[in-house]
């Protein structure tokens, strides 16, 4: 059940991480300065009501079935996991806070497109490795 749910919250990332690189961010290029900067605190509280849970959820699963039942994809998954939260407080947030300070805000928009194609690889990584876990548990 737990595994179920956890490979839940990981498509429901997927999906939400697409959405984000394909249509918000590069929108915020597209914005001018005093739109965004208006904007942006808005979307960033609204975005956190969604994602946080979601990761919260993500890293918690997937590190406890890590530790209760170890297979090798678990524990790719749990190392992109931690990387994807270093990415995602180290490049993501710093980028989101130039932003909110009115600071070189269109280089700002469109290093967060760039920056955030890791994270949307890592995110569909986890899911696929959700479907090879899926399909060696069924021929085992």
């Amino acid at each position: 059940m737990l595994q179920n749910l956890k490979e839940l919250s990981d498509f429901g990332l997927l999906i939400l991480i697409w959405l984000v690189q394909l249509i918000i961010y590069p929108s915020f290029t597209y914005m001018e300065n005093a739109n965004l900067t208006a904007w942006h605190p808005k979307y960033t509280a609204m975005i956190t009501v969604v994602v946080m849970p979601l990761m919260l959820f993500q890293i918690g699963s997937t590190f406890y079935l890590t530790f209760t039942s170890f297979n090798y994809i678990l524990l790719i998954q749990s190392i992109l996991i931690i990387v994807l939260w270093a990415s995602t407080f180290f490049q993501a947030v710093p980028l989101h806070n130039q932003i909110e300070a009115g600071n070189d805000i269109h280089t700002a928009a469109i290093n967060l497109v760039q920056a955030n194609w890791k994270r949307t690889i890592m995110w569909s990584v986890i899911v696929i490795l959700n479907f090879i876990n899926g399909y060696t548990t069924l021929h085992n």
